[in-house]
């Protein structure tokens, strides 16, 4: 049984438990016209008898609203049901005995809490046993015992009969009370995971809308591209012309302000040839080329040249970078890595924030190929170790709302796969974090 399953048990009984005690009250108070009509002689003191009982149920009714009530629901439940037969066994020792119509009472009281109140089999028996015990203590005790006693066995047998037909009924009750609550279970397992899959749908959805735009930017940055080749080109033309003018030799601030535009148009070519390398590549194209790690890399630091601004940069590569695989790709990668380095060392606020990216050609364990392995590390705020696991999930990011998607370091690690290695990270938090992956290394000629 869940511990939803159990709350929602005890809430049913307290429920019943509340609503049966002040029904108990009402019937015990209005017994006294009975007591009134049939034994006048006895009225006062059975008036104090029913008024004390009642005050006693309604006591336990109020108790029964409190948190302490609430613990003890068993307990103060079988103590009201207990008064009513107590004080009915009590009178019926002060009347006839076993010749007492309260014994009318006794009967309807078990067989009325199978019927209504949510007790458990083993719980029913037990009341019904103790009811039938003072019955037979209160006639036992009763002058006229001993001519009454074939009339008690019949009385007991017809109590014992209510007890049976009453645990029939609360074995039923009770496998239909399981019925419904494991029902409001599955509905409500089923609510949480229709939640959650909406949820998803949304995610998903935000993040369709978010490819639709960078599929037009795309589009849009592609012919950008091409109409900033023509002015670029025509303006190193013209630098490279009045460079060659007398005028511009003999005159040296003239000279490095030429100079000064031709590097910013140097700048402007890099970044564009870039951004064609990292954009023009379509689906269904060759993925598998032969390149050069560190030019991808160096074109990686171009474009996250903002994010990257008052940032160290170490580089350690070996003289040989050539690689196989999807350069444009690997470019999204480590973009993707150098941003989100820069990000952690803006927050933190290091006096010295660095990122080193360290490349080496080792022989793989494995399977005996040559590959370039790579790490990328920074000195930010680390990251904590309960989203170490997480971090490469789909949609998990720690980053603020309309800040991320969480679906960058995914896709790298989905394009890591497709070079036939797994993007890992280690992090201590406050102090570093670095990821690493290895590259097929390329046979050139």
């Amino acid at each position: 049984m869940t511990l939803r399953h159990q709350e929602e048990i005890n809430q049913f009984r307290l429920t019943y438990s509340r609503a049966g005690s002040l029904t108990a009250a009402v019937l015990v108070i209005s017994g006294l016209g009975l007591d009134y009509f049939i034994y006048p002689n006895l009225f006062l003191p059975f008036l104090v008898v029913r008024v004390l009982t009642t005050a006693l149920i309604i006591a336990t009714f109020l108790y029964l609203g409190t948190q302490k009530g609430v613990s003890h629901i068993k307990i103060l439940t079988f103590f009201w049901l207990f008064l009513p037969q107590i004080m009915i066994c009590w009178m019926i020792n002060c009347t006839e005995g076993v010749h007492s119509i309260y014994f009318i009472g006794l009967n309807l009281a078990i067989y009325a809490i199978g019927v209504f109140l949510p007790l458990s089999v083993i719980e029913g028996l037990f009341f019904n046993v103790i009811s039938i015990l003072l019955y037979i203590l209160s006639c036992y005790f009763h002058p006229d015992f001993n001519d009454g006693k074939a009339l008690l066995i019949g009385n007991s047998l017809f109590l014992i009969l209510a007890t049976g037909a009453a645990t029939v009924t609360t074995y039923f009750n009770t496998q239909q009370r399981n019925k419904l609550f494991r029902l409001q279970d599955e509905i409500n397992n089923k609510n949480t995971s229709l939640e959650q899959s909406n949820r998803n749908l949304a995610e998903i959805k935000g993040h369709m809308i978010q490819q639709e735009k960078m599929s037009a930017l795309g589009t849009l940055s592609a012919g950008l591209l091409h109409e900033l080749n023509n002015p670029v080109n025509y303006s190193m033309m013209a630098i490279g012309m009045a460079e060659i003018e007398p005028e511009v030799k003999s005159n040296m601030m003239l000279k490095e302000s030429l100079a000064d535009a031709k590097e910013g148009m140097t700048r402007i070519r890099d970044i564009v040839t870039d951004l064609k390398t990292f954009a023009y590549q379509k689906p269904g194209e060759d993925t598998s080329r032969i390149y050069l790690f560190e030019n991808a890399l160096r074109s990686g630091l171009r474009l996250s040249g903002f994010e990257l601004k008052d940032m160290a940069i170490e580089q350690d590569l070996p003289m040989d970078t050539h690689v196989l695989g999807d350069e444009p790709a690997m470019i999204g990668v480590l973009i993707n890595l150098l941003t989100n380095a820069a990000l952690a060392l803006k927050k933190s606020g290091h006096a010295q924030p660095v990122i080193r990216i360290h490349a080496w050609r080792a022989t793989r364990v494995t399977d005996g190929s040559t590959r370039l392995y790579v790490t990328v590390r920074d000195n930010g705020t680390g990251i904590k170790p309960e989203n170490l696991t997480r971090v490469f999930e789909p949609f998990f990011t720690t980053r603020d709302v309309g800040h991320g998607l969480g679906l960058g370091l995914a896709v790298s690690y989905a394009v890591i796969q497709r070079h036939g290695s797994e993007l890992t990270v280690a992090s201590v938090e406050d102090e570093w974090t670095q990821f690493a992956f290895d590259l097929p290394v390329g046979n050139h000629t």
